[in-house]
């Protein structure tokens, strides 16, 4: 079912929802955690199939990552590539080469856009008035223990009770990740997207759990493609880490942190290695423990949810969706006595994973220290100098 705020309502118990005018230039912003990946890996498989129905997909990979952190002044994740200029410029280059077809740009990075002046610009760029832009939402409370996870992923050091306390009850909330409330104050995010495009030309998304291809559905009703046009991708790398494998990574970082290891190394070895592998490798079973959220912090969601879908529904953008569930409470976490155990498979798998990432850099002959032996210099010392080494091998790809 759509609520329509600006008054051109749906019947009730849903209809057809109105495809875009053509030639927009439809801009995904996410944010993270809302079904970005999913819609990002459907509309890309689909390209061609898209492009014979006037639609095009601009970017030459399935999320133009690079280019929307160039274009939000970001810097790129720890140990990645350093987004430039260029990358945002060649994306702009082949928007623009669509002509006047439809087409869509989707990155929940767009989410991080730092100032209002940023958010005008890059509307600017992509076509001003051609611009229409969609925001997906889900449940804070299902969004909280994904995107901790994803911070882990990035290095995060700080345990889950511990962030929590951060961002719920330790004002400014904006440490240890600035970026969450960025992200994830919906309301305020709408708002400074509606400031540069007009509430008219936003569209609000709330995703439903339960309903597995209403996004798909959505996306393809708002771009006048076909129904069943747009399929799910596969992608084990996807799925979010269990509360083991979170931990285990966890304490990794700070084992990397406190040897100051180059931030490169944990891009190819522990991003793009240990961690990439054990997702594609391992899926997880039913007694894996997911990571759960004490009844304090859900119930502090929850709030927030409320307060957040009750000026969304007043800001006079199109709701597609029910914003009740952005304030749904996920089952709390039950208390267990029981510490989360990764199983060896998964270890064997995440450590067989940075290994092959450094085998595949090229082998060189490193002369022995002629000062010290091995067992005469300090583990410490040992760890830095085999990053460092390990790094230059990477390097040499």
């Amino acid at each position: 079912m759509e609520t329509d705020c600006t008054r051109d309502e749906l019947p009730a118990g849903g209809g057809v929802l109105t495809p875009l005018p053509a030639g927009t230039r439809l801009l995904h912003i996410g944010p993270h955690k809302t079904g970005t990946t999913s819609i990002q890996g459907a509309l890309f498989e689909a390209r061609d199939a898209m492009a014979r129905h006037g639609v095009e997909w601009p970017a030459t990979t399935r999320h133009p990552m690079e280019a929307v952190l160039a274009a939000c002044a970001r810097t790129g994740m720890m140990g990645d590539v350093e987004p430039t200029e260029r990358h945002w410029e060649r994306l702009l280059e082949r928007v623009r080469a669509t002509g006047g077809r439809t087409c869509v740009i989707s990155s929940e990075f767009f989410a991080d856009a730092p100032d209002d002046e940023t958010i005008e610009r890059i509307v600017g760029q992509l076509g001003g008035d051609r611009v229409h832009v969609l925001v997906t939402l889900r449940p804070l409370a299902r969004i909280m223990p994904s995107q901790w996870q994803q911070y882990v992923q990035n290095g995060l050091r700080m345990g889950y009770g511990d962030w929590l306390e951060h961002m719920l009850r330790k004002p400014p909330y904006d440490r240890p990740n600035p970026s969450f409330w960025r992200r994830h104050r919906h309301d305020r995010l709408i708002g400074r997207w509606a400031r540069a495009v007009g509430p008219q030309r936003v569209t609000v998304v709330v995703v439903d759990d339960g309903d597995r291809d209403g996004l798909m559905r959505t996306f393809e009703a708002l771009l006048g493609l076909p129904a069943r046009l747009l399929h799910p991708v596969a992608d084990a790398a996807n799925r979010s880490l269990t509360l083991a494998e979170t931990e285990m990574l966890r304490n990794l970082n700070k084992e990397f942190r406190a040897n100051e290891l180059p931030a490169e190394l944990y891009s190819q070895l522990v991003r793009n290695g240990a961690v990439m592998h054990m997702k594609n490798a391992c899926a997880p079973g039913p007694a894996d423990v997911k990571i759960g959220t004490p009844r304090w912090a859900a119930e502090a969601a929850a709030g927030i949810g409320a307060e957040m879908a009750e000026r969304i529904g007043a800001s006079g953008v199109r709701v597609v969706g029910d914003l009740h569930l952005l304030s749904s409470r996920e089952k709390p976490a039950g208390r267990t006595e029981i510490a989360p155990r990764i199983a060896p498979e998964t270890a064997a798998q995440a450590l067989y994973g940075a290994l092959a990432a450094a085998a595949a850099a090229p082998v060189r002959r490193i002369a022995p220290a002629k000062s010290r032996t091995v067992h005469q210099t300090p583990s410490k010392e040992l760890v830095r100098v085999l990053g460092h080494r390990c790094l230059r091998r990477l390097r040499l790809r």
